[in-house]
């Protein structure tokens, strides 16, 4: 991996696609017109470059589902491969959480992707549509998260998975964290006795409040000070994400690069960006993750910011992020070998 430095000299080709859009801004008061705004920008490019590579829909069939949460119902959208062979035949199983900031974020807007990953890696995936803060603060999110994912483990015929063959909890951003903890909290679960998830896929993933960073380690966690692309993400946001989010900061279960311990968990597949103020933190989570014995592999890319691939999907970076994506699931579903 390059020298930390080296991963915040702008890769040209991302940096000219960047300079083609306005500054994300702060995060504005005024929630829903700025989730309108954001669904315009960011869900819209989602979207339109996931479509050229979405499947025929005689590849896959798609679920809605309205499950009871605490407090009312959430919607988990469920991809599922056609059996090519015979009708039972039975896949492996990724739960995902979007990214957004646990602010933003709708069901729709990873939904091409995770079709393709349906189809191109034969797996069932389980999209959740967790609430969001400020309305819904921590940890309403996660624990919508969690309980999807007992549904889907609870609901292996109706969706023809098979969670011997994987069972992976995933996600981008803010839906990393929520992955991970969830990671955390299934591991010592009797409710997944015998049914165990088997990966984690974490892409840029938020693993710390600002205030909650250990004073031990502030001499390696100094992208929040020192990186960041304002169009993108940048230290002011974080610190406005946290604060709608309003989970305590020393907790792990907002914090999860605070849990002491982290024996036992599955393997992780790490993907960081080099322009992010969450960088560090991402870096730091993973070597801890090596240092208790949990399986990993990490690829850092150089010179691009935080969801970078949405705005620049053409870019050399770009298409290997995505390819890396898939590749990362595969070495998840081969048990991190």
């Amino acid at each position: 991996m390059p020298g930390r430095e080296d991963l915040d000299i702008p890769d040209p080709e991302v940096a000219n696609e960047l300079d083609k859009m306005p500054g994300a801004g702060p995060v504005p008061t005024d929630i829903p017109s700025a989730r309108i705004a954001f669904d315009n920008l960011i869900v819209v490019r989602a979207r339109k470059a996931a479509r050229p590579f979405l499947p025929h829909d005689s590849q896959y069939s798609v679920q809605d589902h309205r499950i009871t949460v605490e407090g009312g119902e959430i919607t988990v959208r469920c991809a599922i491969p056609t059996p090519a062979g015979p009708d039972d035949r039975t896949f492996p199983l990724m739960l995902w959480t979007h990214g957004g900031g646990f602010i933003f974020g709708p069901l729709d807007m990873d939904d091409l992707l995770l079709r393709t990953l349906c189809v191109e890696l034969q797996i069932v995936v389980v999209n959740v549509d967790y609430r969001l803060a400020p309305e819904h603060p921590w940890p309403t999110g996660l624990n919508d998260a969690y309980t999807a994912l007992k549904w889907a483990a609870e609901h292996t015929a109706l969706l023809s998975a098979d969670l011997s063959k994987g069972f992976l909890v995933t996600g981008s951003s803010a839906g990393a964290n929520l992955a991970t903890v969830m990671a955390h909290r299934a591991l010592n679960d009797p409710f997944f006795e015998g049914q165990r998830v088997t990966g984690q896929l974490l892409q840029m993933p938020l693993t710390c409040h600002p205030e909650g960073y250990p004073e031990r380690y502030m001499h390696e966690l100094l992208s929040l000070e020192t990186s960041g692309d304002p169009r993108l993400l940048a230290k002011a946001h974080m610190i406005e994400t946290y604060k709608k989010y309003a989970g305590p900061a020393t907790d792990p279960e907002c914090s999860p690069l605070l849990y002491s311990s982290h024996i036992g968990l599955a393997p992780a597949y790490v993907q960081i960006c080099g322009i992010d103020p969450v960088r560090d933190e991402g870096l730091l989570y993973e070597r801890l993750f090596r240092e208790d014995g949990v399986k990993t592999k990490l690829e850092v890319y150089p010179g691009v910011g935080h969801g970078f691939s949405i705005h620049a999907p053409e870019s050399k970076s770009a298409k290997k992020f995505d390819k890396d994506f898939k590749e990362g699931l595969r070495w998840l579903l081969q048990g991190g070998t």
